[in-house]
Formats: structure tokens, sequence, C-alpha cells
């Protein structure tokens, strides 16, 4: 009761001096219960929406899949018959069939894509009974007939839609135009899908192709009758095994199934990132404790003198970090839940909606966020409190501050080089690696033994660094500049945790630039070298959206064109000569192919890989199935006949490009499926005649022009794209490291805030002879400025070394070419400095603002 009476005098004594980690725990915790609360909600969100729609009992193709996109633009369908003999099974009381189809592009009366923008589907399909289950029309009437069309209510609005618009709705089987005769709103939330609905027989003949399919039976259970009941009567009536038959709890699992996956990627990269700035919260906990524990060494030195044991003062500050973070913790779930709600705010803003009356809260989030919050605090500040255990009476009372063990320095500083050592040695490694496959497990192991190394070794290198950072940057401010550098230097442990906090962070901002930097420099070479192609066509929004015919004729009819290809992607299962066989995708495409991209090959000729009933092979897989130029494989086409193809080519594997593609001519896929099975386009190029490639981009954008779903480029707009890309990726990246780089921050502030408290006399002797406080709060800026610079130079070192070694795996996967973007790089390192002045704002202020008198005569 003593131990606790003690801890919680201290702890509200020195409450403003624990503020800022108790602001490092409240961030920490915040991200990681708004990351549960957030996703929970998203999977509630689909939850209710799937159960609202899922008929008692579902029947479906056999290898139909709820997030299939397929290769030929039309769904897998099952046909009318089945839904007859599904309304005689036993138990049914009503039976309907279902189109749906998400190959579908809408477009209004100003060929305005009315897709949703994050993403999201556009269905198209019949109205049924079942969809009353989810929607009630809110205006207007159901479609009628082939000129009517039904929209959902959210797409209206968004796209300021009203009854007797025109629509026109782009699907594979050509273009068809309706006018709108109703809107229907959602009974739960959409999560953004934009949704038509068509009489029956229009959806049939518009999506499908012709009358007399479906590609769904939905049927509603009888009183009395469950639906695994029903769910056995049906199956039994169609055929067990021939369809897929699903109850509506099965039916909702396999929808969930298909978003999960992303979900819980999303999920866990965002807990990755709490955990990081757990980490560097971590340090700012340790200096913290660590210095309150150095500034109360004559109080515990008393307290040892009087009879409080080691154990007691250990169990003393421990029960402080308890206190700390379980108020840190109470708070950051309370703030977890505001980031979910804000988060959902902005997910609404970018077209993916997410309502506050799903907001879910499990007990398990703020259980997760305090036990995070409250393990994490204490464990870290163990060494300060071991420290506090350890200091003696007598040293207490004759000193002002912990004595340094210079032992457990020597010892630290060995066990820090070591590490170091070792983690450079598997970086060396993982760089001369064989197989990226095996190089990344080395990679990762050198980097975390890099990253304790350093950590570990910090100290030692704050001497020598902050000397050389202060030559450079503190010299010319005179003395004031001399007496920060000596103030970095004072305590090089607390210099060290400080900056390997800020370390931690831009160690990964420098990793990751070097990475996305080097990928993109080594496709551009790529492309260059490979790309024979003046005109790429593809999605717009690069989701594998197949190019309608419609659009592909019309850029076959573009004038200034010199060839235009093909490029599909077949499925088919390939046995080789040694009698293995594996599922394969082909790229069936036009012999002009073998221009547009320019493939070395091992062995053969490319060219003759597209005559008749021939195919080329990768050298990887040609080496794993003894393949040979002339070797014949036996092909199964999913859908379709079998053949037997011979091996005219191989080729080289050392690409990025087409990597492992084994190619054929697109006729000779064709010549083994049936029509309705070959696939459609996935990409489409063009050359331009020589001379017109100007005119031929204009005309081939124009050609386009009624399609918006897809986009022209060039190769100087491809490389762009590309760009684009993976610079969006390394934004959010950045964005989620931003948390860790706030709490470094405060760590900075945190530090520079306590050594004012413990440096109160000997400032307030330095203004007495003469030092002003615009001096004094420079002195404090620019010691700010060097620590933050020392965090930077170790973190961006660090992190260009891990960067480094990553290309050289990244080569092996075709990636050769190394791009430092020392811009950025710099822009980091002089950001930090801003940082260190920003860091130091409060602090200098305050300092400033001591009394001379009082400063003087304080313990």
């Amino acid at each position: 009761m003593t131990v606790l009476k003690t801890s919680m005098r201290n702890f509200f004594a020195h409450k403003g001096r624990m503020a800022l980690s108790a602001v490092a725990v409240l961030l920490s915790v915040a991200f990681v219960c708004g990351t549960l609360v957030f996703t929970d909600t998203m999977n509630t969100t689909f939850d209710k929406l799937f159960a609202a729609t899922a008929a008692d009992v579902t029947v479906t193709p056999k290898n139909a899949k709820p997030d299939d996109r397929p290769q030929t633009g039309t769904p897998e369908t099952l046909p009318a018959s089945v839904l007859e003999q599904a309304r005689g099974a036993a138990g049914v009381k009503s039976a309907e069939g279902g189109v749906s189809s998400s190959s579908v592009t809408v477009v209004n009366s100003e060929n305005e894509n009315m897709g949703s923008s994050n993403g999201g589907p556009t269905l198209a399909g019949n109205w049924t009974a079942n969809d009353l289950k989810a929607m009630e029309i809110t205006s207007g009437h159901a479609p009628r007939g082939p000129t009517e069309v039904m929209v959902d209510a959210d797409t209206a609005d968004k796209h300021d839609l009203k009854i007797g618009d025109e629509l026109r709705t782009i699907a594979v089987t050509g273009d068809f135009k309706a006018r709108i005769s109703g809107i229907a709103s959602f009974k739960v939330t959409n999560p953004g899908a934009a949704i038509v609905y068509f009489d029956t027989a229009t959806a049939q003949r518009e999506l499908l192709g012709r009358t007399g399919l479906f590609t769904n039976v939905t049927l509603t259970a009888a009183d009395g009758v469950s639906d695994k009941q029903l769910k056995q009567s049906v199956a039994a009536k169609i055929g067990a095994g021939t369809y897929k038959v699903e109850t509506a709890a099965e039916n909702k699992e396999t929808n969930r199934d298909s978003v999960g996956s992303f979900l819980d990627v999303m999920k866990y990269a965002m807990l990755g990132f709490a955990g990081i700035a757990f980490l560097v919260g971590i340090f700012l906990i340790i200096n913290t404790f660590s210095m309150l524990v150095a500034q109360r060494t004559r109080e515990i030195g008393l307290m040892r003198a009087i009879g409080s044991s080691r154990k007691q003062v250990n169990r003393s500050v421990l029960v402080e970090a308890l206190l700390l973070g379980f108020f840190g913790s109470v708070l950051g779930v309370g703030a977890g839940v505001g980031l979910a709600v804000g988060l959902m705010k902005i997910m609404s803003g970018m077209g993916l909606e997410l309502s506050t009356d799903d907001l879910t809260v499990k007990w398990t989030t703020p259980a997760v966020g305090m036990l995070l919050g409250i393990v994490v605090t204490v464990l870290a500040a163990y060494l300060p409190a071991r420290r506090a255990g350890k200091i003696s009476p007598m040293a207490a009372l004759r000193d002002a501050g912990t004595p340094a063990d210079g032992k457990a320095g020597l010892i630290r500083a060995i066990i820090g080089l070591v590490l170091t050592g070792a983690g450079a040695a598997s970086l060396y490694a993982a760089a001369h690696a064989d197989k990226a496959s095996s190089g990344s497990g080395v990679l990762a192991l050198g980097v975390v033994l890099t990253l304790i190394g350093f950590v570990v070794i910090g100290p030692l290198l704050a001497g020598g660094v902050v000397r050389v950072i202060s030559v450079l940057v503190l010299r010319m401010f005179g003395p004031v500049g001399r007496m920060a550098e000596r103030n970095a230097l004072r305590n090089p442990r607390r210099t060290g945790a400080t900056g390997a906090a800020l370390m931690i962070g831009l160690a990964l901002v420098a990793c990751l630039s070097v990475v996305g930097s080097s990928m993109v420099a080594s496709a551009t070479a790529e492309l260059d070298k490979s790309v024979g192609a003046d005109f790429i066509v593809q999605s717009g929004s690069n989701d594998g959206r197949p190019i309608v015919p419609q659009a592909a004729d019309a850029l076959r009819k573009t004038p200034g064109i010199a060839h235009v290809t093909d490029y599909k992607s077949v499925d088919a299962k390939i046995t080789t000569p040694d009698g293995k066989t594996s599922s394969e995708d082909l790229a069936a495409a036009s012999p002009t192919y073998a221009e547009d991209l320019r493939r070395e090959t091992v062995s053969g000729k490319l060219s003759e890989a597209y005559g008749k009933d021939a195919m080329s092979v990768g050298d990887k897989f040609a080496g794993d199935h003894n393949v040979k130029v002339g070797s014949t494989l036996t092909v199964a086409f999913k859908g379709g006949r079998t053949a037997h193809l011979k091996v005219a080519a191989i080729t080289s594997d050392d690409t990025n490009v087409d990597k492992g593609a084994m190619y054929t001519n697109v006729t000779t896929a064709e010549r083994y499926l049936p029509a309705d099975r070959v696939p459609k386009n996935m990409i489409m190029f063009a050359k331009a005649e020589d001379g017109k490639a100007k005119e031929a981009y204009a005309s081939l954008k124009a050609a386009l022009k009624p399609y918006p779903q897809y986009k022209v480029q060039d190769q100087t707009d491809f490389k762009k794209d590309l760009k684009d890309q993976i610079g969006q990726l390394l934004n959010i990246v950045y964005g989620l490291l931003a948390l860790a780089i706030i709490v470094a921050v405060l760590g900075v502030v945190n530090t520079l805030a306590l050594s004012v408290v413990e440096r109160t006399r000997e400032i307030g002797l330095m203004r007495a002879i003469g030092l002003s406080r615009r001096q004094l709060r420079r002195m404090i800026r620019l010691e700010s400025v060097v620590i933050a610079l020392f965090g930077a130079l170790l973190g961006l070192g660090l992190g260009m070394s891990w960067g480094t070694t990553a290309q050289k795996l990244l080569a092996l996967e075709g990636l050769g070419v190394l791009d430092i973007p020392w811009p950025t790089i710099i822009t980091v390192f002089v950001g930090s400095a801003f940082v260190g002045l920003f860091a130091a704002l409060v602090p200098a202020f305050r300092a400033g603002r001591m009394n001379v008198l009082g400063a003087i005569a304080s313990e």
C-alpha cells in the first residue's frame, strides 16, 4: 500500500513531465483500436449486405465465384431448366432465376461513367422479388421492357440522375440504351457498388447473349422447412454435385470470403504500422523514466536510507508506468473510435460508403488496446526502474544524478557492434543470394539485426556523429553552438535513444523510397528496351476488365495504324514430356506481338511460336520439365478441347515484362475453344504508320471516346502511369509511417523539456553571467536540431542500405536498375532539421521564461 501511495504521489506530482509519454501511448493505442474498429465496421457492413441479399437457398454454376470477372466477359450460366427442376423440389415456396454481370460499364447521355470512383463494381442484372429483401423502390417503377432500367439511389445521387434520363450499358454482347424508370434505395448500407436493373428477358439477351440462361436460381423455403432441408431437397432434384447449392448462411460466408482477404491485408498492414509507432514510443517512455529517475536521485536515496528496499523502489517506478499506460490507453481507446469514424468519413468521400449506424466496437478492441498500452509502457519502464533500484543511499545523497556504469556501457557497445556486424553480414549475404525467395529471409534477418544493433550502439555513435554534425552545422553559431553540442554529448545514452526513435521511421522511409524509385527506373528501362508498340490500350482502372468486341473493332478501324495486336489470357492444363501436369495461363496473341514486345530467346525463334499448333515456354519452365525446342506439350484448354502443341521457342526469364509467359497464336486458342469460351482481349497494342504517331494517337483516343472505361497510352503515358501508381502506394505508406515520426518528434520535445528541468540551476547560472534569453533559446533549438539530424543521418543511412540490398534481390526478378532518389533523401534530411526546430519551440520558450534567481536556488 505504501508503494502504491508513493507511486500515486510521484505520478501526479510529475504529471506534466509524463504528458508527452501519455500522448505517445494514446496515439499508438488509438491507431490499433481505430484500425480494429474500422475493419470490424467494414466487416459488419458487408455482413449485413450479404445477409440481406442471400436467399434461403441459392443455386449457381459449379465454377462460379462471387468476385470473379470472367475472361470471356460473360458470367458462368445455368440453363433455365434448372429453375424448373428446382421449383419442383419438396419444400420450395417460390423460385426465381437471377441474372447478374460485373463485366459492364454504364454511361449517361454525356458519356460519363456511372461506375464507382473507388474501384467498386458496376453490377447489372434483372429485378427479382429476392432483391426486395435488401432494396425498395422509392421512385418510379421496376423495368417493364427493353427500353427501361432502374438504378440504385446512391448512384442516382452521386451522378444527379432522375427518372427519364437515358443510360447506355456497354457489355461484351453490345451496347444498348434504356431510360430510367425507377430508383431503388438500399435498406442496408451499400459499400459503393453501382447497380442497374433490367427486366429478365432484357438482362438475359443483353448481358448473357441469349434468353433461357440464368447466373443463379434463388429459392424460398416453405413454412416449417429449414434452409438445410431445402438444400438437400433441391440438390437431389437437380443432381447433387452438378451445381453449387448453398444455404443463406453458406452463401453469406462465400461472399464474405471474397472480400475478407482484402480486409485482412488492410487490417494487418495498418496494425503493422501501429506496431512501429509502439516501438518508437518505447524509446520515448524509456527516456522519460530514465530522466525522471535521474532527477529524483536524491529522493530515491532518501527512500533507500529510511528503509525502502530495492524491490520497493523498482516497484514504485513500475507502478508509475502502469498508471501512465492505463490513463494513456483509456484515452487511446476513445481516440481510436474517433479515428475510425474519421476514416469512415474519408472513405465515404472517396466513394466507399460506410455508415456510423454500422459502427462496431467489439469488447476485444478496448481489451487489446488497454493490454498493449499497459504492457508496452511497463516493459519500457523496466530498465529505468531497475536502475532506480540499484541506487545506493550514500551515492544518491552525494550525487545529483545516477552514476554512469562504465562496465555496462562497454558491454552495451560490444553487443551493439556484434549485432550490427551480424546484420551487415546478413545484408551482404542477401545481396549475393542466387534466388530472391531464399534471399528475402536473410534480408529480413539483416534488417532486424542492424536495426537492433544501431539502437544498442546509438550512444557510442552519438559521440562521433554529433561532433561531425556540429562541425558542419553548429560551429558557425559560436559559443552558443558549442554549448548546444556539449549538451547533446552530455548524455550519449539519452541522445542515442532520442535519435533512435526518429531513426526507425526515417529508415523505413528511405528504404521504401529506394525500392520504389528503383522499381520505376527498372521498369522504365525495360520498357525502353523491350516494348516496340507505340500505343497500349487497357482498362482505365487497371482492374483486368476485358475489352469489349465493339471497342476492339473501333481500334482496328482507326486510320494511321500499321497493325493492332490482340492479347488474351487463356486458362489451360499443360502436361509435359516428364508426365507432370500444371495449370498455366497462356498468352494467346496476334503474331505482331513479337514486334510489340521484343523478347530474348534462349533457343528457337519466337515468330515460329505463332505458327499453327505451336507455342513458346519460359526457360525456367523448360528447365524444370526438361522441355526443349521441338518438344510436344499436351494442352487442355479450359472449357474446350485438348491440343498437342509443339514448342517452337524458349524465351529468357531475365526480364520483368511477361516473365515466364507462354505464347501461342490467338487463332490456335480459337481453334480449340468454343466461340462463347474464347476470352476477350485483356490488353491491346497498336503500331502507328511511319511518321503518323501523333495523328494515330489522336485517332485512337477519338475511336475509344464512346468507351470511357478504357485508356489509350503511348509509352510516355504508360511510364508516367506506372510511376504514379508506385508513388500513390508509397504516399499511403508514408502517411501510415507519419504516426511513428510524430511519436518520435514527441520524443525529442520530451527529452528537451525534461532536460531543461534537469538543467534548471545551470540555466540560471548561465543567465546570471550574461547569456541572453535569445541565446538560451537558440542553444536549445540547436541542441534539438543536432539530435534530429543525428537520428535522420542514422535512419537514412540504414534505410538506404536496406533498400539497396532489397534492389539486389529485385534484380533477380528482372528489376536490375538501382536508383537512389537523392532529392527525396536530401529533402528528408533537411526537413529533419526543421522538425528539430519545431520540437524545440516549447522547451526553448519555457527555458527563456525562467526566473534567474529562482533557477539558481533550485535543487
